[in-house]
Formats: C-alpha cells, structure tokens, sequence
C-alpha cells in the first residue's frame, strides 16, 4: 500500500491518502479537496471512501464535498450521529481499497465515537489513529462537554482513554505505522512530539500513556494543564457533523471590495490580517489586528479563539494578491460563512496605534498598566513582569473592564505575535487611553 501524508502547518493537522491497485482512500482530509484530486490523478488512482476519525473540532473537513464531485462513500462512526449519506463504520466492519483491508477499532478518549482504522496488507500494518494517538501524548478529553451529538464529560472521556490506551491496541504488531490527525502546535492534545509518524513499539516504550498506571493517575495526567479552548471548536464539531458548504462556491460568493477608506459599517468587527507595523500606520476603526503573513502565523486559531461562531466581520488584506489566500484560511474553519466582505484600504485609512518610547518604559514600567495576554499554563510558568494584569487573548474582549484605567496600557505576549491583536483590542475598549504593543520586544526582557 502507498500511503502520502498532507500537513496544513497553520493548523498542524495531517490528513492521509491511501492508494492501492488504483483505488484511493482519503483519511481525514482537509476542507478543500484539490491537492487529494491533485494526488489521485498523479497515480492514475480513483477517489473511492473517505475514512473520518472523528467530527473534528478544530478544522473542517471536505468530505461532503468530495463525496458530492468523486462519488466516494463516506465511512464514519454511526455514533456520531449524521444526516448526510454515509456507511456506517464500527468495530467489527471492514472493506477493501484495493488490496488493502481497513478495519474500524472503536478508540472513545478524545471524542465518545473516536474510531482508529487499521489498514493491512501483505503482512504490513498501519493506523491512522485520528485524535487518539498522538506521537508521544494522547488527544484531549474535554471537547465534548458542550458540543457534539453525543456530549460527554471531560473526566468520562479521559476514563475511556485509560482503557483505549490500555486494550484497545495490545493485538497489534510493533512495527505498526502510526498515522495521527495531528502534530506539534494543535490544540487538540498537548505536548506532542515534532515527528510526524512513528510505530507503536516506539510509543509503547517512549509515550506515558502506555505506562503501567492506574486509571486515577492516568486521568489527572490527562486533564492537567491542557491547552485553552477557542471558541469556534464547538462550532466546527456541529458543522462537520452536518457536512460543509463546497468550499470554492462559499469562498467566492464573498464581496470584495478595493481602496477602502473608512469601515463599512459601524459596530460590525473588521479583522485586520495584515503585519502589525503596516496595520499601526493605518486602519479603520473597530480593527483587531490578527496577523496572516505567513502560514507559520496561526491565523486561523486566533481567528477563531477571537472572533466568535457566527459574528460578522470584515477582513483587510495586504493585496489583492492575498485574497485566495486568507479566503482559503477562513474556510478552513467555517469562518466564511458570516464574512461580510474582503477590504483593501486607501492610504487615507486614519485610524493609527500609539508609539512609545522602550527606553521610558524599562526605567518607569510603574507608570504603565501591563496587561500580560500569554495563556494561563504559560503564566503559571513565571510572569515576564511581576504587576503584570493577566488575562489570556482568547478573553480578553470580554474581560477587558478589569482592567484599571488612568495609565497607558502595555501589552504583552511571548514571542510578539499576539499582542498585535491584544492591543488592538484594547484600542476599540479604551478609545481616550494609550495602547501600546510591547511586540518582540518583549525578547528583551523574556531571554533575561
């Protein structure tokens, strides 16, 4: 069997295209099909099933779409409840592509209908193991308190992942291929390795969750310190469990409009994709600055950690250039749907953000209200500034009135990257205060 991982790096998920004898079978691909229809034409293959793991939280899959424009069947956990036509696909069930047997294992932890295909062939075994199994860790368990067909509680669901990790996989060969949904920098688990594959004699050595381990340490291991839960994941569980719009008609049914000058209308969000330093010299109001220069900017979780399901929102792009691009990025999470337009501004865009002088705020940081937007875990781990406010950026339009006025706000992240939309939030809140953005030089003070 020959199997191709694609990665979004943005979003750090991995999907899979299985070819065998001129068959093709997709593996939680990705909402815009093209580079799959790219791939079975280059192998003189036929896009037959496409295998979900899971309705997934973080991104939306083009299953719908490429079931509608290849035909393919959709093979999917009947636990998950969909509408939309399908083969229902458990424990027990098998088909062939090609030569090669897949088979369904339920696999219940990360989501209660998690399933994990093992595909076979010639004495060669691989798995995709979806949000399971991750390369040195295990998917999350608290995703489906608040979404989904079939809710779950977080301990429940990290008490079903003790006794997947424990049973579920004991049949299976150590030279086992291991295929996950997800890598380094998802928000679907945490502290996952780089490696994008890896075989099951090497997690049974080197990942905890094999450890011999009772069920109450496994699941404290489990729930501490997992990462935040932007807001749009709620939302995509639903919208992958009831199949997405064809992502080129709802990427192209949005306005565009040029050499904008002013907002379009008042009170409605405009998310400003451009760099931060070309957004400071010009904006329009209402403006949070949420930065796609590059795939290695995670735009597309910020925007979905910010901005909430269903709210409108203008977005403002460099160029005309970026337009397909950052369409592209917001349908990867169903954002496209409430977009209002994409802008690009006039040089007469007037709003600007406020300089400040570095050398004034490291001799009198006491005279500025620091506003700390790093993630909870990050701030556990010690505070770049002792008074620093802490509120994490995912709420900080909602909580910004705990902030004192009557001093100019500095705000901070980690690395730079987010604080351009931290203090651009701050801007629309505290229209008569200074806002400043510490941005990467908060490298002075960090590396310290």
């Amino acid at each position: 069997m020959k199997i191709k991982q694609f990665k979004d790096e943005a979003l750090a998920h991995y999907s899979y295209a299985l070819v065998s004898n001129g068959e093709m079978a997709l593996v939680d691909p990705s909402r815009n099909p093209m580079q799959y229809y790219k791939y079975a034409e280059e192998n003189g293959a036929k896009i037959v099933a496409v295998f979900e793991t899971h309705p997934h939280a973080d991104f939306v899959s083009g299953h719908l779409q490429i079931q509608q424009e290849t035909g393919a069947k959709i093979y999917i956990s009947e636990k998950v409840g969909v509408d939309y036509p399908h083969t229902a696909f458990d424990e027990g069930d098998d088909v062939k592509i090609g030569s090669v047997s897949v088979k369904a294992l339920h696999t219940p932890g990360h989501s209660p209908d998690s399933l994990t295909f093992i595909a076979e062939e010639n004495g060669e075994t691989a798995m995709f193991s979806g949000d399971t199994l991750f390369i040195g860790n295990v998917g999350r368990p608290d995703l489906r308190e608040k979404a989904g067909n079939m809710k779950a509680k977080r301990v429940e669901l990290a008490k079903q992942m003790y006794h997947t990790m424990q049973n579920k996989f004991t049949h299976l060969p150590d030279d086992t291929l291991i295929y996950p949904a997800h890598g380094a920098g998802s928000l679907c688990g945490k502290n996952m390795s780089d490696a994008s594959s890896s075989t099951l004699g090497n997690e049974r050595q080197g990942n905890w969750a094999f450890k011999d381990q009772t069920e109450e340490e496994f699941v404290a291991e489990i729930l501490k310190d997992q990462p935040f839960i932007p807001s749009y994941f709620g939302f995509n569980v639903d919208l992958n469990r009831s199949g997405a719009l064809n992502v080129q008609k709802a990427k192209y049914g949005v306005p565009v409009k040029l050499n904008v000058d002013e907002a379009p209308e008042e009170g409605v969000t405009v998310v400003d994709a451009r760099d931060g330093d070309v957004y400071k010299k010009g904006h329009l109001s209402n403006s949070i600055n949420i930065m796609a220069r590059s795939q290695g900017d995670k735009y597309e979780t910020w925007l979905g950690a910010i901005i909430e399901p269903n709210e409108a929102f203008y977005l403002v792009v460099e160029s005309v250039d970026q337009i397909d691009d950052l369409l592209e990025r917001t349908a990867k999470i169903g954002y496209e749907k409430q977009m209002k337009g994409v802008l690009t501004l006039s040089e007469k865009a007037s709003k600007t953000s406020d300089n400040f002088d570095l050398e004034d705020f490291k001799a009198n940081k006491e005279n500025y209200t620091i506003v700390d937007i790093r993630n909870e875990g990050e701030v556990a781990e010690g505070k770049i500034f002792e008074d620093a406010v802490a509120i994490p950026l995912n709420e900080l339009r909602n909580r910004a009135d705990e902030l004192p006025e009557g001093k100019p706000f500095m705000v901070h992240c980690a690395g730079g990257y987010r604080s351009a939309a931290g203090s651009s939030i701050l801007e629309n809140k505290f229209k008569d205060a200074k806002v400043y953005d510490l941005s990467e030089a908060i490298k002075e003070f960090s590396d310290k």
